[in-house]
């Protein structure tokens, strides 16, 4: 066997077990979803040189940190260039993804918090042959957008999960604390708390203003004495949220979206109940194997399913087991 063939061979073995979990991911879907095929048109079987993944991520935003670490791993196990950019605004992630189409990618992994302000990119990236994955935000879009899949999670399913465990805990009033004005996902996650929790109210806070974030939680805390829980869908916007709940001297317990260092200490101090966890290091490493793949396979998983990558919980239960995991920008 040529050293060329053998680390064709090898990558391709290391391909296998990741697509097989793929596969599993995609097939628990969960009861009555809609299945649509994917309709992106196929291209001739190539090889996967180089992937661009634009995300709506903030600057120093942990979360987006772990997904970039995920995509770079994945191009590096899989001898991919792989070139990160983001942004919060949504025109310029458009622009993003028009500069990678000018680029001439191989292949497109995009996170759609505002699709409808991305659609005429996206499309131009699949007019152009470009195969394209979704993750994180816009599952519902995906597919009619173009791409040949989806990574990531149910936010709606997720938000009632989270949303249960706060009214299993005997919480009577939730603070949703949506923290990007537009963001699709956020808004599905408070709807889907909202659904299972029962009586809940929003608060609207800006992400990139973390001061006034937990301003304006304690001064929602300070206006309500009947919040007993706070729920928020960010790990940064969690520690403001719990700094909040001290400062105004409340009893409401707080549970998040998303892990990071504070988070983990958080929960082991006590200050926290849980956090949903959507493992987005899967969400940055398994868009890269499915266009490697589609690329040069043309395999799609799923049949046009999402990808689940979440809802897991992280608690005072399991915390110590994924601490060090966190701390090394995995989980």
């Amino acid at each position: 066997m040529s050293h060329r063939l053998h680390r064709g061979w090898q990558r391709s073995r290391r391909l296998v077990p990741w697509l097989a979990a793929a596969a599993v991911l995609a097939a628990c879907s969960g009861p009555g979803a809609d299945v649509v095929a994917p309709s992106q048109s196929p291209v001739a079987a190539g090889k996967l040189n180089s992937v661009a993944v634009v995300t709506h991520g903030s600057p120093g935003d942990a979360f987006w940190n772990v997904v970039k670490n995920g995509a770079e791993a994945a191009g590096k196990d899989l001898g991919v260039r792989v070139e990160y950019n983001s942004s919060g605004d949504p025109s310029q992630q458009a622009k993003l993804i028009d500069n990678a189409v000018a680029q001439g990618v191989d292949g497109l992994v995009v996170s759609m918090a505002n699709p409808d302000a991305l659609r005429p990119s996206i499309e131009k990236a699949v007019a152009a042959g470009i195969p394209l994955v979704t993750i994180n935000s816009g599952e519902a879009e995906s597919v009619r957008y173009g791409a040949i899949g989806h990574v990531g999670q149910s936010e709606s399913l997720a938000g009632q999960s989270a949303g249960k465990r706060l009214a299993d805990a005997k919480k009577t009033k939730m603070l949703c604390v949506i923290h990007e004005a537009g963001n699709i996902g956020a808004n599905q996650r408070c709807e889907g708390a909202s659904k299972a929790f029962g009586n809940a109210a929003t608060l609207q806070v800006d992400i990139n203003n973390p001061t006034d974030a937990q301003s304006r939680i304690k001064g929602a805390l300070e206006a309500d004495h009947s919040i007993d829980a706070v729920l928020t869908l960010n790990s940064q916007v969690a520690a403001r949220a719990v700094d909040a709940v001290q400062e105004s001297r409340s009893a409401a317990t707080v549970a998040t979206f998303d892990l990071n260092t504070d988070v983990v200490e958080a929960i082991r101090g006590g200050k926290l109940l849980f956090a949903v966890d959507q493992q987005q290091y899967e969400q940055g490493y398994l868009p890269v194997v499915l266009l490697q793949a589609y690329r040069t396979n043309l395999n799609t998983v799923g049949g046009g399913a999402p990808v689940q990558t979440g809802p897991a919980f992280v608690d005072k239960n399991n915390v110590d087991a994924v601490a060090a995991l966190v701390a090394q920008g995995t989980r």
